[in-house]
């Protein structure tokens, strides 16, 4: 049995995070749960660090779980002048690593932060493990994906998003974020707290939102091949099998691209699979991450 029940994992992420850290652009809000080897844990867009809440409870007992919010979402502290863009957010997780003062460590990231994670740690010789739910493949972009992060383009998109995030049925539309989950009902409850809400009704964090949405930038992408050269630590790829962003084929295609790599598909579920599956999800990663 756990030493963490699922309340008190998002408990967590109700309260105020342990400390803040210093990365030069806005702080980062840190919470450190777990015992055993350092685990790193990089939530994507729109989301925070309370995405992995789920996760927690099966991991604290075998390793300690250092779960950040990046600057400009969650607890994070930043203002208008704060650099909130994808490069930044490479820059800012190897900053959190070198501030931790660790030895070794493994990263967990998902969606963009798992894009972010691999730019960070390429190369690293402190990289024991990494662990990629869902995240963006190295070879070929699908359609649905490209089709999503056009919405940068448009002016004016912080408006509608946050409006869309704040509509109980019309936010389950798959081009809102219905297919984010094979059950749309996730939407709801502590989705909606953590991260749908506080896109709706914040100005500050739907602007931040958008900042970041706005920098993403297609090259990071077509660098992760040679990146995945460089990353000569164990890899465990988990992937829900109705990810409509990221398909588990194009998982398969990337798998090579690894030195040592393997992946995990996890039955019914969509890009949130720590989600809607933690415990299958976290039994993938384990194995890589101590």
């Amino acid at each position: 049995m756990s030493t963490l029940t699922l309340e008190a994992a998002s408990d967590l992420f109700r309260r105020p995070p342990d400390r803040f850290l210093d990365v030069g652009s806005g702080e980062v809000a840190l919470r450190t749960v777990g015992s055993g080897p350092d685990v790193l844990f990089v939530h994507g867009w729109p989301v925070s660090g309370a995405t992995f809440r789920t996760l927690m409870p099966y991991l604290v007992d075998h390793v300690t779980c250092h779960v950040i919010d990046l600057p400009g979402a969650g607890s994070s502290r930043f203002d208008a002048s704060t650099e909130i863009s994808v490069a930044r957010q490479i820059t800012n997780v190897q900053r959190v690593i070198d501030l931790l003062g660790v030895d070794s460590i493994s990263l967990v990231g998902h969606d963009s932060g798992g894009l972010i994670a691999r730019h960070a740690v390429a190369g690293d010789e402190r990289l024991r493990g990494l662990g990629l739910i869902d995240t963006e493949p190295s070879g070929h972009i699908g359609l649905r994906f490209r089709s999503f992060i056009a919405i940068r383009y448009l002016p004016f998109i912080g408006g509608p998003l946050g409006w869309l995030a704040g509509q109980r049925r019309l936010r389950r539309n798959g081009f809102v974020f219905g297919d984010a989950f094979a059950d749309r009902s996730l939407l709801d409850g502590e989705f909606d707290e953590f991260f749908l809400r506080p896109l709706h009704e914040s100005a500050e964090r739907r602007a931040a939102a958008v900042r970041l949405l706005k920098s993403f930038d297609m090259n990071h992408v077509r660098a992760l091949g040679d990146l995945h050269a460089r990353i000569t630590a164990p890899v465990q790829l988990v992937w829900g099998e109705h990810d409509k962003f990221f398909p588990v084929r194009y998982a398969r295609e990337m798998l090579p691209s690894f030195p040592d790599a393997r992946l995990t598909v996890v039955d019914g579920a969509g890009l949130f699979s720590h989600e809607e599956r933690p415990r299958e999800v976290a039994a993938a990663l384990l194995p890589a991450l101590l």
